[in-house]
């Protein structure tokens, strides 16, 4: 009895280790390869994992389909793959969902371009059609999606060629504005800004909201404890870190950005989001090359990263974080042996782990 009353009394630590489950493999479903995660859990609780499936090559140009796994057990297993997005040899792409929670309808973001039209084409302004920007919604627990609906001219500056929603995930302000994170280039590609378009009308119409630049792109955002929002975004600065800026006025207008230090990144696409009752959440490659996926808990808003793990060592590039229903956490992100492109894998991330519990 003595040695049990004992135990009792020693401190509980958590020593489960996350565990890594494969999404998207490169070879497998009729795809050459899988790119660009995005992730969400609906207000049902099932999670939702979005890809670009890439016909013939692992090019950000050509027949690109945008696909879609669903998982109704935390992530632990998932169903056979779906096609949300097809239209024959061109590019359906750049999936960046957000869940209204007052109806529980589902908007994904997106942007498409003709097959043939590669990136430098339509960066420089030479190619057939150029970029464009659709949406398209479920009412039903992602499990039917209504036809794309283009929102181009209500979003998009007559200078940028270059459009990217995303990559990653919207998020929806306490006001209820639905508020999706983007970028662009323009003057053949020398200018390269982040920006962010909303919906007060829940996703009905949508307006383009504050630009942020020069030197950098694709970008997540968080809402802080105080109602700004904090846009986090990939740079081009040259010293490998990540910038960030912020709203006041829920988006309209953002302020200069600035590096934070501690975020050191190879050049590329990262992830954040509020962790309910702990702080702030953020993904990414934690080195000048696509490698080491690491985990940061910022317990201050933001101003400081106190807790960071290393998720996967190996090659890694793109994540997406996500809050599971029993209040766990699950990464979405690109990983390999030989490359960060080798397959999509979900990471199933105990909270008590992310702060070395």
């Amino acid at each position: 009895m003595r040695a049990c009353f004992l135990l009792l009394l020693l401190p509980l630590v958590s020593n489960a280790a996350p565990t890594h489950v494969p999404v998207f493999v490169a070879g497998q479903d009729g795809y050459h390869t899988f790119r660009i995660p995005s992730v969400i859990v609906t207000p049902k609780g099932t999670v939702l994992a979005f890809a670009e499936g890439r016909k013939a090559g692992r090019g950000d140009a050509g027949d690109i389909d945008l696909v879609l796994k669903r998982s109704a057990d935390g992530g632990k297993s998932w169903g056979p793959l779906e096609t949300v997005w097809d239209d024959a040899d061109n590019t359906c792409g750049n999936p960046c969902p957000v869940v209204d929670a007052k109806t529980g309808t589902i908007h994904l973001l997106l942007t498409h371009n003709l097959g043939t039209d590669t990136e430098s084409k339509i960066v420089a302004g030479k190619s057939e059609r150029g970029r464009t920007v659709w949406i398209s919604k479920s009412a039903d627990d992602g499990k039917t999606w209504t036809k794309p609906r283009e929102i181009t001219k209500d979003v998009k500056r007559p200078e940028w060629t270059w459009y990217a929603t995303g990559p990653g995930v919207g998020i929806q302000l306490k006001s209820g504005r639905l508020l999706i994170p983007c970028d662009s280039k323009s003057d053949g590609g020398k200018v390269r800004e982040s920006h962010v378009i909303f919906s007060d009308d829940a996703g009905k119409t949508w307006q383009l909201g504050g630009v942020v630049g020069p030197h950098c792109n694709e970008c997540q955002a968080v809402e802080l404890a105080d109602g700004r929002v904090m846009l986090n975004m990939r740079t081009y600065r040259g010293n490998n870190r990540r910038l960030v800026s912020f709203s006041s006025d829920g988006g309209k207008t953002f302020t200069e950005p600035n590096e934070d230090a501690a975020l050191i990144e190879p050049v590329c696409q990262a992830s954040i989001l509020r962790l309910p009752g702990e702080g702030i959440l953020f993904s990414n490659p934690a080195s000048t090359k696509r490698e080491k996926l690491t985990l940061r808990l910022s317990t201050d808003e933001g101003k400081t990263w106190a807790h960071s793990r290393e998720l996967f060592g190996g090659p890694a590039a793109y994540s997406c974080l996500t809050v599971l229903p029993n209040g766990d956490v699950g990464c979405l992100y690109e990983r390999g042996t030989k490359t960060a492109y080798d397959e999509i894998a979900f990471a199933i991330v105990p909270r008590a782990w992310v702060k070395g519990e």
